[in-house]
């Protein structure tokens, strides 16, 4: 087998940009076929679930000012939701595209980069609606993304890819994450400080700092709320997330003999 090369991965993967964002773009449309408002309705059901949640915890948790708390549940809700729907379909990736990988020559990381195409565009029109929506709470938020929110969104972006591949490359060896990580990822959100502020959880709060999934939510959701970067974590999330992604592909080239016998 050919030794792993990552900068020969990357120039692959910038050679074929177009197909397998193409590809990623007519599911998009395919899946919204026939609907009035097509990918708005992510947006939309982003903003009634914020709305509700909001609603029913801003009471619960007895918050002192409840338009912060909107802004706070809102910002963490759209980015948390398009990560747990990357990694609910992560283990399935192989099997679902299994026709492809058993009949033809396409090198396996582009159906990982295709995946990851469509959870970037679904981010995308959920994460623009939403920040519209707020932006009648908070008039500067879409300012702060401009100004100072790219890195951390980049941040995001990344963690979308490689750690759903990790994910997806465990699922054909264990084929029992497919029913464990609906689970793990319910007691991450309920267990983390996305319905609540961090400082309730007392001397638990090194839960969150431990917690990756957390920290690259709650990067963004920061700096969009204050307008302001925080460099020392960001460039944190940049090393793990840059670790993240030579592991992950690293292990994707040393399961090509394997994986068409697992799915």
């Amino acid at each position: 087998m050919k030794k792993f090369n990552f900068f020969e991965t990357l120039k692959y993967i910038w050679k074929t940009r177009r197909v397998w964002w193409y590809s990623s773009l007519s599911r998009t449309r395919a899946r919204f076929v026939r609907t009035t408002i097509g990918g708005f309705w992510l947006g939309l059901s982003n903003l009634l679930s914020i709305a509700a949640l909001a609603s029913i915890y801003g009471v619960v948790l007895a918050v002192d000012n409840f338009q912060s708390y909107v802004i706070y549940l809102g910002c963490g809700l759209v980015s948390w939701n398009s990560i747990a729907t990357a990694l609910s379909s992560a283990p399935n990736l192989f099997v679902v595209n299994s026709n492809q990988v058993l009949n033809t020559n396409t090198n396996y990381i582009f159906y990982t980069l295709e995946e990851w195409a469509f959870n970037i565009q679904d981010f995308s029109q959920s994460l623009f609606l939403v920040l519209l929506g707020l932006s009648f709470v908070q008039n500067n938020i879409f300012l702060n993304l401009i100004s100072v929110g790219l890195l951390p969104l980049f941040n995001l972006i990344l963690f979308l890819y490689w750690f759903p591949v990790f994910i997806a490359i465990a699922g054909i060896r264990f084929k029992d994450l497919y029913q464990l990580i609906p689970v793990i990822i319910q007691l991450v959100f309920l267990l983390s400080p996305f319905l609540y502020e961090k400082k309730t959880l007392g001397f638990l709060s090194w839960t969150a700092d431990y917690n990756p999934l957390y920290q690259v939510v709650a990067s963004l959701r920061d700096t969009l709320i204050s307008g302001e970067i925080f460099f020392g974590k960001f460039l944190m999330i940049l090393f793990f997330n840059i670790f993240g992604t030579y592991f992950s592909l690293l292990m994707l080239h040393r399961s090509k003999k394997v994986l068409p016998f697992l799915i």
